[in-house]
């Protein structure tokens, strides 16, 4: 979600400066400054904005007189400005040179009358709205190539899940066999001499039923295969995902509660690993 952009290009004798920035945000929120003779294109270009989806977006129009500008001095807004600085450096008891106020405030660009204070026409916003949109698009390239590289990291950490998942089956045998002989145990231990064989398997089976995580491994194997899907097949789709990490933590959380094997939970800890740098990741996708 993250872009920068900077174009330029020169109307009506100003050099007109193009910047886009843009950061994580779960919504989009618009920052834009722009001159006051283009008031009346702001509407215009938060509405070309707005395709940028989400994220704080900051927008900065600028402009400066351009080389080639036949500009003219306003000589009255120099004089009144000269006068104002020069009574202030007498009231403070600074010595300054004259010339030296007079070429601070030449570098002011409002002193320069050439396209600053009227209205941007027609022809003149023509050039800088496709220089706006140059802008928003070289941001789309950005977010795009950042986006190749979140979804190689992406696949990585699913494949990790899903290969962690595999692996639960062949715990699940010896689970139920620790599970029988606990439960054997417990009867020796409370000195039970005579054990209904038919009752043991029924005990066994209501508690296993308990600890059953076939569920749970169906339904993280389709939120895998989900998340895989939506990468795929979706161009904006960071809030879905995040509900699709979200679903994927739960599945993986209630096996890991069911578990009661040293080896699934060791599986189930690295299962929730690669799921936290997957989720560190979805605030810079779409």
């Amino acid at each position: 979600m993250t872009g920068f952009a900077k174009r330029q290009c020169v109307a009506g004798g100003m050099t007109v400066t193009v910047e886009i920035k843009t950061l994580n945000s779960k919504q989009l929120d618009l920052s834009v400054k722009i001159p006051q003779r283009y008031r009346s294109h702001d509407l215009e270009i938060r509405s070309i904005l707005n395709g940028l989806n989400r994220g704080k977006i900051d927008f900065i129009l600028s402009e400066a007189l351009s080389a080639a500008a036949d500009s003219q001095l306003n000589r009255d807004l120099l004089k009144s400005r000269f006068a104002e600085l020069a009574s202030v450096t007498k009231e403070l008891g600074v010595t300054v040179a004259e010339g030296d106020i007079i070429t601070t405030l030449v570098r002011q660009p409002d002193l320069w009358s050439a396209g600053s204070t009227e209205d941007i026409s027609d022809a003149e916003w023509t050039i800088v709205l496709s220089c706006i949109k140059e802008a928003v698009g070289d941001v789309e390239q950005f977010r795009s190539q950042e986006g190749a590289v979140l979804e190689e990291d992406f696949v990585k950490h699913v494949d990790a899940i899903e290969q962690r998942l595999n692996a639960i089956p062949q715990f699940e045998k010896e689970r139920i066999e620790t599970a029988r002989e606990r439960i054997r145990r417990y009867f020796s231990e409370f000195a039970v001499k005579e054990v209904d064989p038919v009752r043991f398997e029924q005990e066994l089976i209501y508690y296993l039923e308990k600890l059953d995580i076939t569920e749970e491994k169906v339904r993280l194997a389709k939120h895998i295969a989900f998340f895989r899907d939506t990468m795929r097949d979706e161009e904006v789709c960071g809030k879905k995902l995040a509900f699709v990490a979200q679903e994927m933590g739960r599945e993986i959380n209630t096996t890991g509660s069911k578990a009661n094997h040293v080896d699934i939970q060791r599986l189930v800890v690295e299962m929730k690993d690669e799921l936290e740098k997957i989720k560190e990741q979805l605030g810079n996708i779409l």
